[in-house]
């Protein structure tokens, strides 16, 4: 009982010592300008690398679960099991090396860094704005801040999505198609002219024959899964934070920083609230992820003709039942669960160097 009672006075003057420590150092910060352009281009430039490092700690799944995705015929066969994914990978690798595995890295990196910059950077903007104090904070308003980040850095970044995509689709190796010559091969694609000869209102203007708008293919379902993806990321990141922070916890999950002096989680705690914000945000938006990569190689395969979403989300459902949305999810969760630890880690730790 003694040696109890010892240990509990320990951490109760631990705890207490770690959250004055943390209060000190509030405190002694002078408050600052969050809308400056300068603390705008920090936070930027801290996102833009945290997504850059997650992209490539996962590229080579990547690459295996969009052609699980997108129903690759080559690739179908390897579905349903980890032994495919395996199989998948040492096919891909004796056919084009490990720089097959790569393949569309560019194009991801092209995207990765403006998408993660903007998400970032927006998220800490809008976070300003509906949460101007500690008494404001509430899980809706954060939903609501990771939403609109999401949804600001889709929009402005999703053409740089379909064209990486498209990249990693084509598994073909004599017809090693360009960023220029994909590019091209979008904007041109067009559907198929209807069979019918009894002309459909609005078609024309529904269905464009080519143009900017096909860069934007698979767009509505992308709008639609950024809203639990990014808001519950964001909404769980910073709520796992809060317990890694509490009192209890706080004497085994902080430390200090050695070039600043402020208060963080250590690394291994840090990774950990990413990773789980990640495995949460991916099982709530994983089936519309699907539909997305349907519709965004729909001028790949087939006859090209442009599905919408309520068609793909019919023509999966016919295919493969309820299961046909969460193909690849195995995948998903291997491939998002470190890829969001090493986001967040990246980005918090990148703020504390560059002093936001």
């Amino acid at each position: 009982m003694g040696s109890r009672a010892f240990q509990q006075e320990v951490s109760a003057k631990s705890s207490s010592h770690g959250t004055t420590i943390a209060a000190e150092w509030a405190g002694s910060q002078k408050p600052k300008n969050k809308q400056s352009l300068d603390y705008v281009l920090r936070t930027g430039l801290a996102g833009g690398l945290a997504g850059c490092a997650a992209k490539t700690v996962v590229a080579p799944l990547d690459r295996v679960k969009i052609l699980f995705q997108a129903s690759n015929p080559q690739f179908a066969k390897y579905t349903g099991s980890w032994f495919g994914v395996v199989t998948a990978m040492r096919d891909i690798k004796r056919q084009d090396g490990m720089r097959g595995l790569f393949r569309g890295h560019s194009a991801t990196l092209l995207k990765i860094f403006p998408y993660a910059a903007i998400k970032f950077l927006t998220y800490e903007q809008v976070r300003h704005i509906i949460i101007p104090s500690p008494a404001h904070e509430t899980p809706l308003r954060r939903l609501s801040s990771g939403s609109l980040a999401g949804l600001t850095s889709v929009f402005i970044t999703y053409p740089l999505e379909v064209i990486r995509v498209r990249l990693a689709f084509d598994t073909k190796r004599d017809s090693r198609s360009s960023l220029s010559k994909i590019c091209r091969q979008i904007y041109h694609e067009h559907p198929p002219k209807p069979s019918s000869t009894i002309p459909l209102p609005g078609a024309v203007a529904a269905t464009p024959e080519s143009g900017l708008v096909n860069f934007y293919r698979g767009f509505s379902p992308t709008l639609v899964g950024m809203v639990p993806y990014a808001g519950i990321s964001f909404l769980t990141h910073d709520t796992a934070g809060d317990w890694l922070r509490s009192p209890a916890l706080a004497p085994y999950t902080m430390t200090t920083s050695t070039t600043t002096g402020r208060p963080i989680l250590r690394y291994w705690a840090e990774l950990l609230s990413g990773g789980f914000a990640g495995m949460v945000s991916q099982t709530a938006a994983y089936p519309l992820e699907v539909i997305r990569r349907r519709m965004q190689v729909g001028g790949a395969v087939g006859d090209g003709h442009r599905l919408g979403m309520g068609e793909t989300t019919a023509t999966i459902w016919r295919e493969r039942g309820w299961r046909g949305f969460f193909v690849g999810l195995g995948i998903g969760y291997v491939k998002v669960v470190p890829m969001a630890a090493v986001s967040f880690f990246v980005y918090e730790r990148g703020k504390v160097v560059l002093g936001v």
